[in-house]
C-alpha cells in the first residue's frame, strides 16, 4: 500500500525539487542537502516495504508503522503537489502576461508577484524540512523490526481470455434451490398468518445471496407471486431507506417522504390484498424493535405472501420471527474443486490441465467450503501458467497465518482473499482498497472508479497507451479475480458493479483509518470522532433530514468526498468544507440539491475530479473553478438548470474529461483548444448566432484536441462558413477518436458538411442523428473497425450503403429514414455474389459477419426486406458461392414499421435469442402466436419472443 505512493513522490521529488533549487537556490539554503537525504531515507524504506506490507497482518506493531509512514507520505505529496500547482499558475500567468505584451518580460511582473514566489518557496522549503525529519525517524525504526528483501510483483500477469468470471453456472446448490422454492410456493405453515418468514443463515461468502437470487428469479415463483421486491439491506437497518426502496419497486419511484409512519401507510396500501415476495437480502441487526416497526406494513398483503431473509446472524431469524430457517452449509471438497477448476482452467488446452489438476485440487481443497474462497482462488490461478508457480501458491507462507482479526474478517475467506491480494503489484491492490470508501452494496461505475483512481494518482501513462487505459486494465485483472461481482452492461461505456460484502470487509481491514463511512447510525459515535483526523477517503451517506457533521472538518487530510444527501443543507455547508478541507482530490456531489458551487471551490488546489452529476437545482459554477490548473474531470451530465459553463474554462489545461449531456448547456465557451489533453466531449454545440455567438467556440477550435477518444458535436448546419470551420477541425487526423456522435440540422445542404467531418479509419462507434442530406457520407465504408453504428433520423435517405461489408460491425440501429427496401445492396453482397471466379472454385461472401444486435426502428416506408432464396451457408449451383448472412445475430428489435410484410429468410436462420415486434401490424398477424399467425412456427425456436 505504501509503496504505491512512495514510488510516484520518488520521482516527483526529484523533478520538482531539482526545479526549485534551479530557480532560487539562496532562498532555500540547505533545501538541496535535505531532499538528498529524504530520497535515500524513502529508497531505504521502499526495499523493505513489500515485506512490511505482509508482516503488518499479524504484527500490530509493524502496522502502526506503516500507517505512521503512509500518513508521512501523503503530507510529502500535498507539498510536493503545492510546490507543482504554483508552478504551473505561475507559467501560464507569465503566459497570459506576454500575451497582452510581448515586451514585457518576467522581472517587470508586479512586486507583489514576485513577492508571492519568494514566500511560496521558502514555505514548500520548510515543508519538505519538516516532512524530511519524520522520514528520518520511520527509517530509523525500520531497523527494529528485522524487515528482509521481499521480491515484490511488478508486472500484471495478462488475461489470456474473458474479463470477467462467468457466474451463469451455480454448482452444488440444486437440492437448497428446491427446498427455498417449495417453502415460497408452498401453503403457509400457520392458516391465521398472511405472511411467513423464510431465513437463510450461513457464514458470509458461503452463497446464501445468489441461493435467495436462484429462487427470486425461478419460474414457478414467478408465476405463483403478484409482487416481486429486493431490498439489500446490509448495515445500517435503515428503515426508512427500506420502506423507500420497497415503493420505489412497487409503485416505479421513491416518495420524497421522510416520515417513516407515512412511508409505511403507503408500503401497506400498495400491497394490500395482494401476493407478495419480499426479499431482505443481509440483515445484521438483532434489535427486534427496528423490525417490529416494519412488519405491520405486509400485514394486509394476501394469504401466500412470503418474507425471504439472508443473514449470517442466526439471532437475525430468532428477532424476525421465523417460521423456516435454513441453514446453508459449506460446500463439499468435490463440488469446491467444480466451481475452482470452472473458473481456473478457462480457455485452457488439455494438457493444461492435466498437468495441473493434481495441484489444483489440493488448493481447492482449502477453500473450507466456500463458494466464494473458490471463485477468489480461481481467480488467481487463471493468471498463471507454469507448474511451479501453481507449487509456490499451494506452499505460500501466507496460509499458515492465523493471526486474523476475526470481529472484522471471517477466517475462511480472509486467507484466499490474502493470497490473491498479496499476489497482485501494489499498485492495484492500492486501487482495490480505495474502493473500501464506498458503502456496502454500491453501486460502483468503471469509468467513474477509473477516473477517481488517477484522481489519487494511482495511475501512470505508459508508452503503449494513456492512465485509461492502465486503469482498465486494472479493473480487469480485479473483476477476472472476483473483487468485483454483480456486473451489469449499460451501453459499451457505463459497466457497473458491487463488491461481496465479504470483500468489502477485506478492503476496509487492510484500510482501517483510511476509508470511512458516515451514515445515520455512525453519526456523531465514538468511532467518528476519534478516528476522523487520519481519514482520507471518506463517504457520508445522509439521505434524513439532519444537520452537516462539523466533525468532518478535523479530515484536513481528505483526499476523497462522497456526499449522499437530498436535503438542502449541504448547499450552506459547502463554502466552509472547502475552507477546511484543502486537499481533496476527488468531490462526488452528484444527484445533490445544491444550486451553485461557492466560490470557495478555487480553494482547492489539488482537485482533480469533480462529479456533479444530475445537481437537478445546479444552476451556476463559479468562475473561480477555472483556477484549479490540475482539475482532469468535470461532469455536470443531466444538471438541467445549468446553462453555462464558466467562461474561462480555458484555463483548465489539465481537463481530460468533460461531460455536459443532458444538461441546459448551450455553448462550450471560447478557449477550449488550449486544453490539448481533453479525452472527452460529449457536447460541443454549434452556435448558429445569437447572443452567445460572441462567447461560443467554433469548430476550428477542435483542431488540436488530438488526444479526443470520444466527442458528440451538435447542432451541425451547411453553409461555407460551417463548412471551413469542420474542415479546420481536422476530425481525420484525430488518431485516437474512437467514438464520434454527429448531430444535424435536417439541412440538405449538409451533404457537403458530412464528407468534410470524416473520422479516422480507426473509429469504433458512430452515431449520425437528423441528417437533411440525401446520401450518407462516402468515408463510412472506409472504417473497417466499426463496432457501434447507429443511423437517426436521416429523413431524406433513401438507399442504405453496403453496410453488411463492414467487418467488425457488432451493432446497427436504424431509425426514422426514408428506405424502402433492404436488399442485396445492403446487405453488400449483390457485387461480390456476381464476381467472376475461376472454374471449380466457391466464392465465399459474409455478409454482416460479426453483428449481433439489430434495431430497426420508424422506418415507415420500408415494405420489403429481401431474402436471399437458399438456406444460410447452403452453397447455390448457379452462382458457386457460399453466402452467410448475419451468422451471429442474437438479438433483433422491429418497432413501427407498419408496411414491412416479412421476415428474410437469413434472419429466420440466425441465432436470434430474443426477437421484439412492436407497431407492426402486418408482422404481428404474420408471425403472433395469440393471432395464430401463419409463420409462427418460423420464430417460435427463439427463446424470448416479444410481439
Amino acid at each position: 500500500m505504501a509503496e504505491a505512493l512512495l514510488s510516484p513522490i520518488l520521482e516527483q521529488l526529484t523533478t520538482v525539487v531539482a526545479q526549485q533549487v534551479r530557480e532560487e537556490v539562496s532562498l532555500v539554503g540547505d533545501v538541496k542537502k535535505q531532499v538528498d537525504k529524504l530520497k535515500s531515507n524513502l529508497l531505504s524504506i521502499q526495499s523493505v516495504l513489500e515485506d512490511a506490507d505482509r508482516k503488518q497482518v499479524k504484527d500490530k506493531a509493524v502496522r502502526d508503522w506503516l500507517d505512521k509512514l503512509k500518513d508521512v507520505c501523503y503530507d510529502m505529496d500535498d507539498v510536493l503537489d503545492e510546490w507543482s500547482t504554483a508552478i504551473l499558475r505561475w507559467k501560464m500567468e507569465e503566459a497570459e502576461e506576454n500575451t497582452r505584451s510581448l515586451q514585457k518580460m518576467r522581472c517587470s511582473l508586479s512586486p507583489c508577484f514576485c513577492l508571492n514566489q519568494v514566500v511560496l518557496r521558502r514555505d514548500i522549503a520548510l515543508k519538505i524540512k519538516e516532512v524530511s525529519e519524520k522520514v528520518d525517524d520511520i527509517a530509523k525504526e525500520r531497523v527494529v523490526y528485522g524487515f528482509d528483501l521481499y521480491r515484490a510483483t511488478y508486472e500484471l500477469q495478462r488475461l489470456t481470455s474473458t474479463s470477467f468470471v462467468d457466474e451463469s453456472s451455480v454448482i452444488g446448490r440444486d437440492v437448497e434451490k428446491k427446498t427455498i422454492v417449495s417453502k415460497l410456493v408452498g401453503e403457509s405453515s400457520q392458516e391465521a398468518r398472511d405472511v411467513d418468514v423464510i431465513t437463510l443463515v450461513g457464514l458470509g461468502g458461503i452463497g446464501k445471496t445468489t441461493l435467495a437470487q436462484l429462487a427470486y428469479k425461478d419460474a414457478e415463483v414467478t408465476a405463483h407471486f403478484e409482487k416481486k421486491i429486493w431490498v439489500c439491506v446490509s448495515e445500517p437497518f435503515d428503515e426508512v431507506r427500506i420502506a423507500k426502496a420497497i415503493l420505489e419497486q412497487l409503485e416505479g419511484s421513491a416518495p420524497n417522504l421522510i416520515e417513516l409512519q407515512s412511508l409505511l401507510q403507503m408500503v401497506s396500501e400498495s400491497i394490500k390484498g395482494k401476493r407478495l415476495l419480499l426479499v431482505l437480502d443481509d440483515v445484521w441487526t438483532d434489535n427486534h424493535r427496528q423490525w417490529e416497526q416494519l412488519k405491520p406494513s405486509f400485514t394486509g398483503c394476501a394469504r401466500g405472501s412470503r418474507i425471504l431473509v439472508t443473514t449470517r446472524k442466526g439471532t437475525v431469524a430468532t428477532i424476525m420471527g421465523t417460521d423456516h430457517q435454513i441453514n446453508v452449509e459449506k460446500l463439499s471438497d468435490e463440488i469446491c474443486r467444480s466451481i475452482f477448476n470452472h473458473v481456473a482452467f478457462q480457455e485452457r488446452s488439455k494438457d493444461e490441465r492435466e498437468r495441473l489438476t493434481d495441484i489444483g485440487d489440493k488448493i481447492a481443497n482449502k477453500c473450507k467450503g466456500l463458494p466464494l474462497a473458490a471463485k477468489v482462488l480461481g481467480g488467481l490461478m487463471q493468471f498463471k501458467r507454469t507448474r511451479e508457480e501453481w507449487e509456490r501458491v499451494l506452499s505460500s507462507e501466507l496460509w499458515g497465518l492465523d493471526e486474523v482479526d476475526r470481529d472484522q474478517v471471517e477466517r475462511g475467506i480472509f486467507l484466499p482473499l490474502l493470497l490473491s491480494y498479496y499476489d497482485l503489484p501494489s499498485v492495484v491492490r492500492r486501487c482495490f482498497l480505495y474502493c473500501a470508501m464506498f458503502p456496502k452494496d454500491y453501486e460502483m461505475r468503471k469509468y467513474e472508479l477509473v477516473k477517481m483512481w488517477i484522481a489519487q494518482g494511482y495511475l501512470k501513462e505508459t508508452s503503449g497507451g494513456d492512465m485509461e487505459a492502465v486503469g482498465e486494465e486494472y479493473f480487469q485483472v480485479l473483476a477476472a479475480r472476483a473483487f468485483f461481482q454483480d456486473f451489469k452492461t449499460y451501453g459499451r461505456e457505463d459497466i457497473r458493479f458491487k463488491m461481496h460484502d465479504i470483500v468489502h470487509d477485506f478492503a476496509q481491514y487492510m484500510t482501517k483509518n483510511e476509508c470511512l463511512t458516515v451514515d445515520v447510525n455512525t453519526l456523531g459515535g465514538a468511532t467518528v470522532e476519534t478516528s476522523i483526523e487520519r481519514v482520507r477517503h471518506l463517504s457520508i451517506m445522509l439521505p434524513n433530514e439532519t444537520s452537516f457533521p462539523v466533525s468532518i472538518h478535523k479530515a484536513k487530510g481528505l483526499r476523497s468526498l462522497l456526499i449522499d444527501t437530498r436535503d438542502a443543507w449541504l448547499g450552506a455547508a459547502l463554502p466552509d468544507v472547502f475552507k477546511q478541507l484543502r486537499c481533496i482530490r476527488s468531490l462526488n456531489l452528484s444527484m445533490s440539491p445544491i444550486k451553485e458551487i461557492p466560490n470557495e471551490v478555487g480553494k482547492l488546489i489539488h482537485l482533480r475530479h469533480l462529479n456533479l452529476v444530475a445537481c437537478r437545482e445546479l444552476e451556476s459554477l463559479s468562475e473561480t473553478m477555472c483556477d484549479l490548473c490540475n482539475l482532469q474531470s468535470l461532469d455536470v451530465a443531466w444538471c438541467d438548470s445549468l446553462k453555462e459553463l464558466p467562461n474561462a474554462i480555458g484555463k483548465l489545461i489539465k481537463l481530460r474529461h468533460l461531460r455536459i449531456s443532458g444538461s441546459g448547456v448551450a455553448f462550450i465557451p471560447k478557449g477550449i483548444e488550449r486544453i490539448t489533453g481533453l479525452r472527452t466531449l460529449d457536447g460541443f454545440t454549434v452556435c448558429g448566432g445569437g447572443a452567445n455567438e460572441s462567447k461560443a467556440a467554433n469548430l476550428r477550435e477542435l483542431k488540436n484536441l488530438n488526444r479526443i477518444g470520444s466527442l458528440v458535436i451538435w447542432n451541425l448546419r451547411g453553409g461555407e462558413e460551417y463548412v471551413s470551420d469542420a474542415a479546420e477541425a481536422q476530425l481525420k487526423n484525430k488518431n485516437r477518436l474512437l467514438c464520434l456522435q454527429l448531430d444535424f440540422n435536417f439541412n440538405r445542404e449538409n451533404n457537403i458538411l458530412i464528407e468534410v467531418l470524416q473520422p479516422p479509419s480507426d473509429l469504433e462507434n458512430l452515431t449520425i442523428t437528423r441528417y437533411g442530406g440525401l446520401d450518407l457520407p462516402n468515408w463510412m465504408m472506409t472504417l473497417t473497425r466499426l463496432q457501434v453504428l447507429t443511423l437517426g433520423l436521416c429523413t431524406n435517405v433513401e438507399v442504405l450503403p453496403p453496410l453488411g461489408r463492414l467487418p467488425n460491425l457488432e451493432s446497427l440501429v436504424l431509425r426514422s429514414m426514408k428506405v424502402r427496401r433492404l436488399d442485396a445492396g445492403f446487405l453488400g453482397i449483390e457485387k461480390a455474389a456476381n464476381a467472376s471466379i475461376n472454374e471449380g472454385e466457391i466464392a465465399r461472401v459474409t455478409a454482416f459477419p460479426k453483428l449481433k444486435q439489430l434495431l430497426i426502428m420508424g422506418l415507415k416506408e420500408v415494405e420489403d426486406w429481401d431474402g436471399i432464396e437458399r438456406r444460410v451457408g447452403e452453397e447455390d449451383a448457379n452462382t458457386t458461392s457460399i453466402i452467410s448472412i448475419m451468422p451471429q445475430l442474437r438479438d433483433l428489435m422491429i418497432l413501427d414499421c407498419p408496411l414491412l410484410r416479412a421476415l428474410p429468410d437469413y434472419v429466420l436462420a440466425a441465432p436470434i435469442q430474443e426477437l421484439r415486434i412492436r407497431r407492426c401490424p402486418i408482422l404481428t398477424n404474420r408471425y403472433g402466436k395469440e393471432e395464430m399467425g401463419e409463420d409462427w412456427q418460423k420464430i417460435s425456436h427463439i427463446p424470448k419472443i416479444h410481439i
